[in-house]
Parts: structure tokens; sequence; C-alpha cells
């Protein structure tokens, strides 16, 4: 796990990786390894596989715990490039299809860095839920723009005991009264998000290249992680 956290910090590819790390053994020591220990780049490439979901939660979760966080969030779709996974040609073209995900961010002042859940699927309301509630515990208040509209979602939270800050649509007067009540110092940090986005997709890279949807959310937890690592060191 080590080793492909220093694999996305390098933003490099399996190969170039190991090569660059061959010739850093104070690194390699700090993790207990030798020049020697280094795997085949293809062996990397299996155990990326074989490494249970659940293990690089409990890294993403380890790596949001070296911050404090400020037990108020947001929630909101981000956008990344499936180079190999999804390239198609059309008219002899190789055109990447950009794929979404779900990402829930703290809003903690000036220090957007506490990134917690992705989900490897379409961004929807209904999704929304199942991001939140894996970090409802965690939480104080969750900010949303209007496409997370939706009463269900709303209730769920109160019944966590979060406050949900989420717009509505405006179909009716009574709509552009609840968006008024919301807007405030709270929901206006919401855009912190978008700073953890566009920090990840700078730092790290805007596009995913495994070829399984399961590899794709994996990446992105892994990339997260490594973001929360490495905020934590600017500190």
């Amino acid at each position: 796990m080590s080793l492909h956290c220093l694999r996305v910090y390098l933003e490099k590819s399996y190969r170039e990786a190991l090569d660059l790390l061959s010739e850093m053994p104070q690194i390699l020591g700090e993790i207990g390894l030798d020049t020697a220990d280094l795997p085949d780049h293809s062996t990397l490439i299996k155990w990326f596989d074989r490494i249970k979901t659940a293990l690089w939660r409990v890294l993403l979760r380890l790596s949001a715990q070296l911050h404090e966080p400020s037990g108020h969030a947001a929630i909101d779709a981000t956008f990344f490039d499936r180079e190999n996974a999804a390239s198609t040609t059309v008219a002899g073209r190789i055109t990447g299809f950009r794929h979404s995900k779900q990402l829930l961010s703290s809003t903690q002042k000036a220090k957007p860095f506490w990134t917690f859940i992705v989900r490897p699927r379409n961004a929807t309301t209904h999704n929304g839920w199942q991001v939140a509630l894996r970090n409802a515990g965690d939480l104080a208040s969750l900010a949303a723009d209007k496409g997370y509209d939706w009463m269900d979602l709303r209730d769920k939270l109160r019944e966590e005991g979060v406050r949900p800050l989420i717009k509505h649509r405006e179909f009716r007067p009574i709509d552009h009264a609840h968006n008024a009540r919301i807007d405030g110092p709270r929901y206006r940090q919401r855009a912190m998000c978008e700073t953890v986005f566009s920090t990840i997709k700078r730092t790290l890279g805007d596009a995913v290249r495994a070829r399984t949807w399961y590899g794709e959310f994996r990446e992105l937890v892994l990339m997260c992680a490594v973001h929360n690592i490495k905020q934590s060191l600017k500190q």
C-alpha cells in the first residue's frame, strides 16, 4: 500500500515509479524495504486488485484522522477522465469518457483537506445518501447544492442528527423562502469542496486508468488518502 501511495505521489506509471524508487534507498528505508525488495511492476499491478477495498477505506479514514475535523462537510460530484477504461474510436479519433464521482469533504475554514468517500457510479441524489450515511456519526451539518434536492435525504440526515443545508429547486415561493433561510456562512463554505477537487486534480492528476469500476474507485480513494497525508505534512 505504501508503494502505491508513493506511485500516486510521484504521478508516475507502475514501471516508472519503481525505477525511481530503486534510486531512493532512504525513502524505501522509511517503509522497511531495500532496493532488492522492490517487486516487478506486474506484481504491483496484481496486488492493487488483490488488496480489498475495505483496507483502502481504512487507509482513507486514517489519513483523514491526521486532521482535526470540523464536523461540517459538503458533498458534490466531480468528474475524472477515464483514459484507458473507457476510450473508444469515433470517426478515427480516440475519445475519453468522463466519469462522475461523489466526494464528501470538510468545510473547515481555510483547510479543505478532509476528503472522505468516493462513489464509483454516476452521481445521483439517492447515491448522496449512501455517501453521507457512512460518515453521519462524524457530521454536524452537510451542505449540498440543488442537485441533492430530495426530502427523504433531508429527513434521513435529521434522523442521524445531521443538519441538512441543501438548497431547494425553486418551483414555488416557499422554495425561495427555504433557500433564503439556508443561505448563510455555513452553506457558503460549500465551495470548499470544489477547492479539494481542484487541488487533487492539479497535484495528483485528473484521470483514472483502471480498467474496472472498482479499480477506479480504489484509485480515487488512494488519491484522496495521499492528498490528506500531503496536507498534514504542510501544517
